[in-house]
């Protein structure tokens, strides 16, 4: 279906001043155009509006039948014919043709120029021989290589673009025959070349192939695909004989036949490859895949009128990459990299247009009112000629190359219309005798002509043109010049002005609500985001005038889709953030009052502005905004209603009116836990205490706790990507931080908030420096701790932990708040926090500590390292600030030595300053594979420092104590060997009558 709209497309007209009757012409590049009559080609420099000025001349060896302008290497390919023979040639340097007898180099392909002959090659023409087997039947050049693609009987031929170089400063263009593509049963009317990828033509025919130069598994270059016993292939192979049974009673008809990607290699067409030149490895092409084949039936009931059943217009369409469409990246020619890749063909009354990147697939299919002659393909339209007017249709490259740019483009960030939108003709302009045209840059050229007939082309029996084998492509002269031709140029008005006049013309949809206005814009925004592909063109001003088009458009688009209740009403939320409105200018662009006076909300509007709240958007919406969005909620979505408030969008909104809606909520019997809490958060916006410990006090913690884990922005907002805690969470600081503690705990349990947000939410909290740590962070830490979050660092939380218990004691510095769990708490509730070891506790009541919250964190830490999960060897670098001189440096220094397996150090310490706990210390850490150390440590130490004389009696006692577990341990004669040589035989023959006795009384 094609929709038809009465815009203009076309701008200024004028004509081109050719002295003779036009015969084919081109356009290219810059400002080339070139026009051939007989064996003259004149050029001209088209540069703008209103100049068209004759650049050139000059005369070819025979009559031109086709010409190709290439823009890089700036040469014009043509066809001629001499003596009934044609011939291939490039005319190079053709700007330095001055005047009609300037001299003409003529050279033979490859042909080495000596360097004295550089300055003669470096100011004249330069007409380059191509020589072929076959007569060439049509040629295309590749847009973005240069290389010369030659369509000839059974084959194409490719000369590939190279540079001589003469010396450092001068280097001449010339070509290298590369490859040969032979292909049997089609003959080529019409080619297309693009980066690898070919397309070729017959009257009822199109394949279109990729050339590919990766070489697979070794793959020779000269490959012959393996014949298939396929019976759709056998049919195709009409032999000779039975091309004889053709007569004027007998006509063969082929069935229409699409194939696609490779199923396409089944059509019957044989391709093979043959390497010729000596290109660049990188450069040589190894395989062939097959991407479309598909075939028309003539209509048998209008065969005699052989032009109707005529292809034509075959052309491949590149669109490059190009960026982001709000960078400033300009792509230069010589960094085109392809994007995707579009192939037309028409027949007289439809054209179909394919896209064939990656997958090939139809995308358009165009309708023509009138028997079309010819049409050109460009990024943004279509345009084609009857024989008397000029049409302009809309195509749907820009729209898939969006899609191929960024994959992602359909999401709630980005949005492109669909590919599969109907097709509009924008004009159908009244022009009398077109004949031909061709397009470049953003000219049109058209031929016209008065006298309505016409001689085609090609012209062969009817018979014929339903056999492949049947078709020709020799073209035929044209016939005696006639009176009444002219040549025009006509531009495309530009973008923007276009643009400008459908969003005008779309004014006319916008009250009746159809999906006509939505189509219109649509077409508009790919108009703009067409133009912004082709951005390399363009001038800075240009640029970014089309950006500011390009973001109208997305503002508009945003009005239709949350105007309409639609099934892609949700399309308003990627339009409105692709058009850089805020909020608030989109409330106040929504039009709510209905005809009859009374307000609707639409799906569009409610889903976008759900989902700005929901984003976080640093953006605050005024007082009276604010309550049209909470009337909006209440009227369209009431679930939806606290999640709203809880916006920092919704800031400034009054808490009065928020508190009416959210009361006619519950007095209609929609309450929650999260009505609730919204509620006492209104109530705390509004000063009343009272009322908000009865909401609070409705709900059990847990639920509570839950209420926070569905909303989490009742405690924590971001403004500005920095994160604000709410009055409600200030005010739970206060009254109840277990509370705060267990939801902040709860959010991160779901994944709801990140392990540094929460850290950086108690600390913005409590006022806190980044270096200071307030309480309620720890108490947050022991709490991850004790839950054991799937997504914490187990060693990571246990230094947050150590460190700031080891801060504290260093500083003698208290917790700004009380802690919500004792180390008996810890210990009873969390298996990382470990019994404190006894001796630990006969060293720390030997310190008599007045501060309970000093003596809280030494027992925390000192559980921690007596837990089984600590990494010991961590902590150490990190105990230096805990002095050796305390009570609490020493149990920490000596657990750590202890957990570390280091007990003869820790034996010296604690007989150095707390003899007292030795014994304790022995009798829990000296067992097992360490009860030697008993008499070959603890016994000989003890008996040193007994005859030093200080501490005498605690080390006497600890010596009994020692002598009876060594008595028990050894048998007498070890017993023996340990006892010092020089000390009371009385003192020790207790213990040596038990070790005696030992053995009889087991």
């Amino acid at each position: 279906m094609v929709q038809l709209y009465n815009l203009h497309p076309f701008g200024s007209q004028q004509v081109v001043p050719c002295k003779l009757e036009p015969e084919r012409f081109c356009g290219g590049g810059r400002d080339a155009l070139f026009v051939a009559a007989g064996c003259k080609v004149e050029a001209f420099a088209v540069t703008g509006q209103e100049l068209c000025q004759p650049r050139c001349s000059f005369s070819t060896l025979g009559r031109v039948l086709c010409l190709a302008y290439s823009e890089a290497g700036d040469y014009l390919a043509v066809i001629e014919e001499k003596n009934k023979a044609t011939f291939l040639r490039a005319y190079v340097n053709w700007r330095s043709k001055r005047t009609e007898n300037c001299r003409v180099c003529i050279r033979m392909l490859g042909h080495n120029v000596e360097a004295p002959f550089n300055e003669t090659y470096k100011d004249q023409m330069s007409i380059i021989e191509m020589p072929l087997s076959e007569a060439p039947l049509c040629i295309s050049c590749c847009p973005v290589k240069g290389d010369l693609l030659v369509g000839c009987t059974n084959k194409l031929v490719l000369f590939s673009l190279k540079y001589q170089i003469i010396n450092e400063e001068f280097s001449i263009l010339d070509f290298e025959r590369s490859l040969i593509i032979h292909i049997d049963n089609i003959i080529p009317v019409e080619i297309s070349f693009c980066i690898g990828y070919v397309a070729l033509m017959s009257d009822l025919e199109v394949l279109i192939l990729k050339l590919e130069s990766d070489p697979k598994n070794g793959e020779s270059v000269n490959h012959q695909p393996p014949k298939t016993n396929n019976p759709m292939k056998q049919t195709e192979d009409v032999s000779n004989e039975t091309l004889q049974l053709e007569s004027d009673d007998f006509v063969i008809c082929q069935k229409p036949m699409e194939l696609l990607g490779e199923k396409s290699s089944q059509s019957g067409i044989s391709v093979t490859l043959e390497s010729t030149g000596l290109a660049d490895e990188k450069t040589k092409y190894y395989h062939v895949q097959h991407l479309l084949y598909k075939r028309f039936a003539p209509d048998i009931s209008s065969y005699v009128f052989s032009d109707d059943i005529k292809l034509h217009s075959l052309q491949l369409l590149p669109i490059y990459q190009t960026g982001s469409l709000t960078s400033g990246r300009k792509n230069l020619s010589q960094e085109k990299e392809l994007l995707s890749l579009f192939c037309f063909f028409s027949l007289p009354h439809v054209g179909y247009l394919y896209m064939v990147v990656k997958s090939v697939e139809l995308m358009s299919v165009y309708q023509y009112p009138e028997k079309s002659q010819q049409a050109v393909l460009t990024p943004q339209f279509l345009h084609v000629i009857a024989s008397n007017n000029l049409q302009c249709f809309t195509v749907r490259c820009s729209a898939a190359a969006a899609r191929e740019e960024d994959p992602y483009v359909d999401t709630t960030l980005k949005a492109c219309p669909p590919v599969s939108m109907d097709v509009c003709a924008l004009r159908i302009q009244l022009f009398i005798g077109l004949k031909a045209v061709c397009h470049f840059k953003n000219h049109l050229i058209l031929l016209t002509k008065a006298d309505p007939e016409a001689i085609p082309e090609r012209r062969d029996s009817p018979k014929r043109l339903l056999s492949r084998k049947g078709a020709s492509g020799k073209l035929k002269a044209p016939s005696v010049a006639e009176a009444g031709w002219n040549l025009y140029i006509v531009d495309t008005i530009s973008p923007v002005q276009l643009y400008k006049e459908m969003v005008d013309y779309s004014n006319t949809y916008k009250t009746a609500k159809t999906q006509s206005c939505i189509h219109l814009l649509s077409e508009a925004h790919l108009l703009v985001r067409a133009a912004l592909m082709d951005a390399h063109q363009l001038e800075p001003g240009e640029k970014a005038e089309l950006l500011e088009a390009f973001k109208e458009s997305c503002g508009h688009l945003g009005d239709c889709y949350s105007r309409l209740d639609t099934q892609h009403s949700h399309l308003a939320l990627p339009y409105y953030k692709m058009s850089g409105l805020s909020m608030a200018e989109v409330l106040t662009r929504a039009d709510w009052v209905l005809e009859d006076g009374s307000q609707k909300y639409e799906r569009g509007l409610i889903f976008y502005i759900n989902h700005s709240l929901y984003e976080n958007l640093d953006e605050e919406l005024s007082e009276e905004l604010a309550a049209k969005v909470v009337h909006m909620f209440h009227a369209a979505e009431p679930k939806q209603l606290p999640h709203i408030l809880c916006s920092p969008s919704m800031k400034n909104i009054n808490p009065l009116t928020a508190m009416s809606y959210l009361s006619k909520l519950d007095t209609s019997g929609f309450s929650s836990i999260l009505v609730t809490l919204t509620k006492a958060a209104m109530a705390l916006k509004m000063g009343d205490l009272d009322m908000h410990r009865n909401e609070m006090k409705r709900h059990p913690e847990m639920k509570l706790v839950c209420g926070f884990i569905l909303e989490p922005r009742l405690l924590i907002q971001q403004r500005k990507g920095h994160i604000v805690p709410t009055d409600l969470a200030a005010h739970l600081k206060d009254t109840q931080p277990g509370l705060l503690v267990a939801s902040v705990l709860g959010l991160q349990k779901n994944n709801k908030i990140g392990i540094e947000e929460a850290d950086s939410f108690f600390k913005v909290l409590c006022g806190k420096d980044e270096d200071i740590i307030p309480q309620l962070l720890v108490d947050l830490w022991e709490a991850q701790l004790i839950a054991g979050l799937p997504d914490v660092v187990l060693q990571e939380l246990f230094y947050k932990l150590t460190s700031q218990y080891i801060w504290r004691l260093s500083k003698r510095q208290p917790p700004d708040t009380i802690p919500l769990r004792t180390s008996e708490d810890l210990i009873n509730a969390c298996s990382h926090y470990g019994l404190i070891y006894p001796w630990v506790n006969v060293l720390i009541s030997s310190d008599s500590l007045a501060d309970k919250s000093y003596t809280e964190d030494l027992s925390k830490l000192q559980s921690l390292l007596c837990g089984p999960s600590f990494d010991i060897a961590s902590i150490i670098p990190f105990l230096e600030p805990l002095s050796e001189d305390s009570i609490a440096g020493l149990s920490v220094q000596v657990l750590c030595q202890t957990r570390l397996k280091e007990y003869e150090q820790c034996i010296d310490t604690l007989l150095e300053r707390c003899p007292e706990a030795i014994i304790p210390y022995a009798n829990h850490e000296l067992k097992e594979e360490n009860r030697t150390l008993w008499w070959k440590k603890l016994l000989p130490e003890l008996c040193h420092r007994i005859k030093c004389g200080e501490k005498g009696q605690l080390y006497l006692s600890s010596l009994k104590e020692t002598l009876s577990v060594v008595a028990v341990e050894l048998e007498l004669r070890d017993f023996l060997n340990v006892l010092p040589e020089d000390g009371t035989a009385a003192f020790f023959l207790p213990y040596l009558l038990y070790c005696s006795r030992k053995k009889s009384l087991t």
